[in-house]
This record gives C-alpha cells, structure tokens and sequence, in this order.
C-alpha cells in the first residue's frame, strides 16, 4: 500500500495537477473500524457523496471548516490511502434543521430519524473526546464531494 506522500504523488500526475495543490487533511470516517471501512466502501461504490461534521468539533481541534475546491485524502481505519476527493459545498445548519433532503447524501440512512439516532450518539461520543456537549440546535458543518481519485 502506498504511504500518504506517494499517493498524493500519484493523484497530482495522474491528474496533471501542480506540484504546489494541496490537501487539507487524510482522514478515515467514523470512530470505529467497522465503521470507518464501511463508510469508505459507500465512498468508493459512490453512495456516500457527502459528510456531516460538528462546527465544536473543528473549533475544539483549531481546524478550519473545509472550503469548496479543497481536497482531502480519505483512508481505511489503518490509514491506507484509498480515495481524494473534493470538497464541492458546504452548508452549515443546526442539527435540528437538518431534513431528509439533506441528510441522505450522506447515503447511511433510510429515515431522517436513523440520520438523527446515528450522529446524535456519533457527535455525544465525540463531544466526550474533544471537549463540546451535543445539543439539538447545534451548528452542524455538512460537506458535499465528489472522488477524484481513487487507487
């Protein structure tokens, strides 16, 4: 499996991209392997064109909220570098406000309700390692992209 570096090598000549484009961030989904890797497989099969993210989250982590045009290099649980993608909208909402129209971009949920159940405990489990509490009303950051990318 290709280092993080080599991958993004790859990426920038296989797409005749400039040396001096840039990623913001390699990440795997999710808090568990399971989860992590059968997020990735939705990525790649093009189910999972979207992610949800806590605004607290990144404000706890010091991390700036993901711009349209920004790549990332998303990878299993073990850190194996599997896809880039881009991000192409973001939209920040209370957790409250979110609909199904939204939320099934995502591609995990078949109700809004298993939407809300999932990340409720996904962001009470986070907010319990980074330092925030969930709310209902809280600023969620939702992230659509698209792979450009993958090996």
């Amino acid at each position: 499996m290709l280092t993080i570096k080599e991958f993004w090598r790859e990426f920038l000549t296989t797409t005749s991209k400039g040396s001096t484009t840039n990623y913001i961030e390699s990440f795997h989904f999710d808090l568990t392997e399971e989860a992590a890797n059968g997020l990735l497989a939705l990525v790649l099969s093009g189910v999972k064109q979207s992610t949800a993210g806590s605004l607290l989250a990144y404000e706890c982590k010091g991390e700036r909220i993901p711009q349209k045009g920004d790549y990332s290099i998303v990878t299993d649980w073990n850190g194996n570098p599997r896809c880039v993608i881009e991000t192409t909208n973001i939209s920040i909402l209370p957790f409250n406000e979110i609909t199904f129209d939204i939320c099934k971009r995502e591609g995990e949920d078949d109700t809004l309700e298993s939407w809300q159940r999932s990340h409720r405990r996904f962001f009470t489990e986070e907010g319990k390692i980074l330092g925030y509490e969930f709310t209902e009303n809280m600023p969620v950051v939702f992230e659509d992209f698209k792979v450009v990318f993958e090996k």
